[in-house]
């Protein structure tokens, strides 16, 4: 079954936030090792640029991104795990 526009971008979101957490557990134990550091910065770039497009394009991923002065709109559609792969 193909994945839709959402369901790719929430995986490549899973994706980007798991090698981040390898990352950042190496460097827990290499702190000066530059060369991962180099890839944790490019990594977090890369999930903030797809996280902010998420976002955009299919609302907030968690509630601390509703932007509404008017309403609260976290409950307007369905939470980005409901019914995602």
């Amino acid at each position: 079954m193909a994945m839709t526009e959402q369901q790719n971008m929430m995986r490549r979101l899973q994706v980007q936030s798991f090698v981040l957490d390898d990352i950042r557990l190496y460097l827990d134990t290499h702190p000066d090792d530059k060369k991962a550091l180099e890839w944790y910065h490019k990594y977090r770039k890369l999930k903030e640029q797809t996280e902010k497009e998420y976002v955009d394009r299919f609302g907030p991923l968690n509630s601390f991104q509703v932007d509404s002065d008017t309403r609260w709109t976290w409950v307007d559609t369905p939470w980005p795990w409901e019914g995602t792969v």
